[in-house]
């Protein structure tokens, strides 16, 4: 059986973040041959984008309370599914959900890895790359915090040989 991954980030909220999520981290999980799970491609995404489609009101916020429900439910039970979890770091602090995300795999025994090619200072203290429970989670994990996608690579490829 195949060793899945989890791909945590805020990379899907905008285009330039898009294209690095599907141009450089999809395709080094997949030259590695791991399974993956991808929360911005889903079988809601019917569902999101006819909610999208809405005019701004009450039946649009109405609509996203449920829906919000359905899309926390479908990643808790894909990040119980998966292996490892992979967590896009960068921004001038760790994204919300992902840092949620990070929490919950810890939670649950997984191994969790981290990506920050953000040069910006986003930790603490000096002493941590990123805020420093996000931090402590992964490394406590077993995983790490890569800086390019050059050491993901080699990561990811690491875990393949345990």
């Amino acid at each position: 059986m195949k060793i899945k991954i989890y791909l945590a980030g805020p990379l899907g909220f905008s285009q330039a973040g898009r294209e690095f999520h599907y141009r450089s981290i999809i395709p080094t999980v997949k030259k590695l041959g791991y399974a993956y799970y991808d929360p911005w491609t889903t079988i809601l995404d019917k569902k999101i984008h006819k909610v999208s489609s809405l005019d701004y009101g009450k039946r649009k916020r109405n609509e996203w309370y449920k829906l919000n429900i359905e899309i926390g439910k479908l990643n808790t039970s894909e990040i119980d599914s998966s292996d490892i979890l992979l967590a896009v770091l960068d921004g001038t602090d760790v994204d919300s959900g992902t840092a949620a995300e990070i929490g919950y795999a810890y939670g649950k025994g997984k191994k969790i890895i981290g990506y920050r090619g953000d040069f910006r200072l986003s930790a603490d203290n000096e002493g941590s790359t990123v805020n420093l429970q996000v931090e402590y989670f992964i490394r406590s994990s077993g995983g790490t915090i890569v800086k390019t996608i050059k050491q993901l690579y080699a990561e990811l490829k690491k875990l393949k040989k345990i």
